[in-house]
């Protein structure tokens, strides 16, 4: 126990120094430069040249704030999911639920500025929210009908492809230069989210969190079987549902601010499970938030400064780093056969 106990204390311990320095690393570096010393400076109220406290308290502090939060929201939303399937292979992403937040989301864009109307913050995660849900009830409807986690992959994918062509039509086909412009939002990017975006998605993604640590005891009797659920007085039904719509909540934020990011959602709770070696929601819950964010951080200051001038899309970089543990996860569960 005591073992454990370390173990758990020394990942928490590297977690938030890792989270400190990524956060100041995504400050400082960029097409400009600024020096540590003048940041600090800046996030302590001293003084600076007007320049660098432009760049760094309305361009890099929100968006890396925002990477952080909506990675964490990212990761805690796989969790949830692979809870409820009980398969470390779902995620937002994969399953599919992210391009049904994508397609709502782009649909209201287009048609709110093709009216002369610029859909406001609360109606871009309206739509995400119903986006998502949809796709999460035909994956639903399909679970119904299939035992196999495998073909229940197969049409979150399928589910993915068609959304995301169906967006990309749209984009395509837009007149307004304004809604062309949403084809870098359509590849993923936490660029252009300010103070007053990065203030609104805090909000909803830590009230759905304190709701999911409010749930940690019935999320670990349902981790034992649902007939041990019930035993304990655990309401299944409700408790599944919380599941959906909680992780639906946490999935549609992340794309109404960013876009669509890849495996986060699998990688990052499989990767805190087995730093912690335990299965345990009470230590998972707030490993995986914390992971996500550091996730997140360390895949946007690579899409920022990787080939800068040039900003690379944050799907196209976790998926570099994400897809290599999906498929160990594949691997460790003897090729994905169930």
């Amino acid at each position: 126990m005591a073992r454990n106990r370390g173990r758990t204390t020394a990942v928490y311990l590297a977690l938030a120094g890792l989270l400190v320095l990524l956060l100041l690393l995504n400050i400082c570096i960029g097409s400009v430069s600024v020096p540590l010393g003048d940041v600090l400076h800046i996030l302590f109220g001293g003084s600076a040249s007007e320049q660098s406290r432009d760049i760094v308290l309305q361009l890099r502090l929100p968006r890396a704030l925002s990477a952080l939060v909506l990675g964490g929201a990212l990761a805690l939303s796989g969790y949830l999911l692979q809870t409820y399937f009980h398969n470390p292979i779902a995620g937002p992403f994969i399953l599919g639920i992210s391009s049904g937040a994508k397609l709502l989301v782009a649909a209201a864009m287009i048609l709110g500025l093709q009216a002369g109307w610029h859909p406001g913050t609360f109606t871009m995660v309206l739509a995400a929210f119903l986006g998502a849900m949809l796709s999460m009830s035909f994956v639903l409807g399909v679970s119904r009908k299939v035992d196999r986690m495998s073909v229940l992959i197969i049409c979150g994918v399928l589910i993915g492809y068609i959304c995301s062509a169906a967006t990309d039509f749209m984009v395509t086909f837009a007149d307004d230069s304004n809604i062309v412009n949403l084809h870098n939002w359509s590849k993923g990017s936490f660029s252009g989210i300010g103070w007053n975006g990065t203030a609104i998605l805090t909000v909803i993604i830590l009230l759905t969190t304190a709701a999911v640590f409010a749930m940690v005891k019935p999320i670990s009797a349902y981790q034992m079987g649902e007939s041990y659920a019930r035993s304990v007085g655990v309401n299944v039904r409700l408790f599944r549902s919380a599941l959906v719509v909680l992780s639906s909540l946490l999935a549609a934020t992340v794309t109404a601010f960013a876009g669509p990011v890849s495996f986060v959602g699998v990688a990052v709770p499989h990767l805190m499970k087995s730093s912690l070696g335990t299965a345990r929601p009470q230590t998972l819950v707030p490993a995986s938030f914390l992971g996500g964010g550091a996730f997140c951080l360390f895949c946007d200051l690579l899409a920022r400064t990787l080939f800068a001038p040039t900003e690379l899309s944050i799907s196209t970089v976790t998926a570099v780093f994400g897809a290599p543990v999906v498929l160990w996860i594949l691997i460790q569960r003897k090729g994905g056969r169930e």
